[in-house]
């Protein structure tokens, strides 16, 4: 298996090969606390995995920087996984048997369904998945805790707002290995607003064309297309369908993130996406300067949408950690009571379990213009 390891100790005159500066050691007694992460460094999603790493990177050098005082020191080991569930599997496995306190962000939501098993097994915590999967949102995954709200929440804002524009003839993609439970969300949510789906369409992620999918939404005459899939496969039947003078507009969950902005902005495109994250422009909003201060600590990260999704994962396991510690236990089990029980102001934007692993409903709606403004 081909993987990546970046354990992110910040111990003094080790390289961490992120390039961390400014931080200073940790004081010796300071307790260390391995978080482990599986994502998708290489491949068609290898920057949104990338920006989710590094966002959890950022909030652990924060807390690093204050270890004399808190006696408590994160480190984050993450292995590669290519977007590729069985990889994703694995790696989890591997990281529960090598001692990981709990997994954080993981970047496949079809893969961290496939891990629920073993993560129960373990009795570890799953925190904070970049991914709004609904099969990992069912009442059996007692051990996933999310920090972001699911694809139920965004699709019944998308819908409610295309209904809004008289945007009743929808299409519908999906990616083909993607939980069966997302395409329920979605045709529930379609189905609340009394709107039927005029062509529904599943994609293989790792294809290298896409022309057949979108000839098709192109004879359909859809009023609007609503995706969920990683931002490639979108970027490319926009592109299409764009130069086929499609009139329609285009709507597309945070699953694309900011590599789906970037792309458009590079071709003077837009379309609308739902975000469940505050914007990153927002510097008023404390958690989003705090994150774009912090990620500037970590080398060659940079500030969007899915670096501060990432930030607020580890923000969030920070502070859950520091109060299991403050307990006097900081196990694995231990970890998973206070996760369970954690409410949490990050800032201008609230982490609440408490009873629920639906630790927060945010969903905005912006508009992406063709220069990458954040509209609406």
């Amino acid at each position: 298996m081909h993987r990546r390891q970046f354990g992110l100790a910040a111990l003094a005159g080790v390289s961490t090969g992120l390039g961390f500066s400014g931080i200073a050691a940790a004081a010796p007694e300071a307790r260390t606390l391995k978080f482990g992460q599986s994502a998708s460094l290489s491949g068609g999603q290898a920057s949104y995995g990338k920006d989710v790493r590094d966002g959890i990177a950022a909030a652990f050098a924060a807390a690093n920087a204050n270890a004399a005082s808190t006696g408590l020191r994160f480190e984050l080991q993450t292995l590669d996984d290519g977007g590729v569930r069985s990889r994703c599997l694995q790696n989890v496995l591997n990281l529960t048997e090598s001692g990981a306190a709990a997994i954080i962000g993981l970047t496949s939501g079809a893969g961290a369904e496939a891990c629920l098993p073993v993560i129960e097994d373990a009795q570890i915590a799953l925190l904070g998945t970049a991914s709004g999967n609904m099969g990992i949102r069912s009442p059996k995954a007692g051990a996933a805790y999310h920090v972001r709200a699911g694809y139920d929440a965004e699709y019944m804002r998308m819908v409610s707002y295309a209904k809004d524009f008289g945007l009743t003839r929808v299409a519908i993609v999906t990616l083909a290995d993607t939980s069966q439970a997302n395409l329920q969300a979605m045709t529930l949510a379609l189905a609340t607003m009394n709107v039927k789906p005029a062509l529904s369409l599943t994609i293989d992620r790792n294809a290298t064309s896409f022309e057949g999918p979108a000839n098709e939404l192109l004879a359909a005459r859809p009023d609007c297309v609503l995706f969920t899939a990683n931002a490639a496969p979108i970027a490319k039947i926009i592109d299409h369908m764009h130069r086929a003078k499609f009139p329609g507009l285009f709507y597309a969950t945070s699953f694309a993130g900011q590599d789906l902005i970037d792309a458009l902005t590079a071709k003077r495109q837009s379309c609308v996406m739902s975000m469940v994250v505050p914007r990153p422009t927002a510097m008023g909003v404390s958690v989003v300067a705090q994150c774009q201060r912090d990620i500037a600590q970590v080398a060659g990260a940079r500030m969007g949408i899915t670096t501060l999704e990432g930030y607020i994962a580890g923000r969030t396991a920070v502070q859950a950690s520091l109060a299991a510690h403050k307990s006097g236990s900081i196990g694995r089990s231990r970890l998973r009571e206070v996760i369970a029980g954690l409410r949490a102001d990050l800032g201008g934007y609230r982490v609440e379990f408490a009873g629920t692993p639906h630790g927060s409903r945010y969903v905005d709606l912006i508009a992406v213009d063709r220069y990458g403004r954040l509209v609406g």
